[in-house]
């Protein structure tokens, strides 16, 4: 299954979790790859209809625009860049790494907070948020707001969560 359907996405299956990674069977899974993608797509649609798509798309940014917002509003979120589409790429910087951004340990310490907060978030079953490294980027969160379902509410619970299982990170 893994050779006919993995796409060895190094983004999706981090190294530095908690548990023994062989237990990640995603990358051995037919949704895993990008070859269903053209017939999930064709099933919505056939679904919700031409303006079904549309709504869910405009939702999807709107959630999106949302959410960015309050980051840049609230201390200790950082864009990594600007979102093209509805994908949130930040660090949480908590409270011990706040105003330290100069200092020579401060990437390193960084890029140890997402699996920190991940490690917490999948113990406690609260949410489950990817993070990944790329380039010369240190672990950062990736949200991919597509569900139609998301509210205004999921997304304040989303970033007061990060906030409260971070906020006690302490650097090595």
């Amino acid at each position: 299954m893994k050779k006919c359907h993995s796409a060895n996405a190094g983004y999706l299956f981090q190294p530095d979790k908690f548990y023994d990674v062989s237990y990640d069977t995603g990358d051995k899974s037919l949704q895993c790859g990008r070859k269903v993608d053209c017939f999930k797509l064709w099933l919505m649609w056939k679904a919700v209809g031409t303006r079904g798509l549309e709504q869910r798309v405009d939702r999807a940014f709107a959630c999106t625009s949302y959410l960015v917002n309050e980051m840049k509003r609230r201390a200790g979120f950082r864009l990594l860049m600007e979102p093209q589409c509805v994908n949130v790429c930040f660090w949480y910087i908590p409270p011990s790494l706040r105003g330290k951004e100069e200092s020579p340990d401060f990437w390193k310490n960084l890029g140890m907070v997402a699996p920190f907060i991940k490690e917490r978030m999948v113990k406690q079953g609260t949410m489950m948020v990817g993070y990944q490294q790329q380039g010369t980027y240190v672990n950062f969160f990736r949200q991919i707001l597509i569900s139609p379902q998301i509210s205004i509410d999921d997304l304040e619970f989303f970033l007061n969560e990060i906030e409260h299982l971070g906020r006690d990170f302490q650097p090595h």
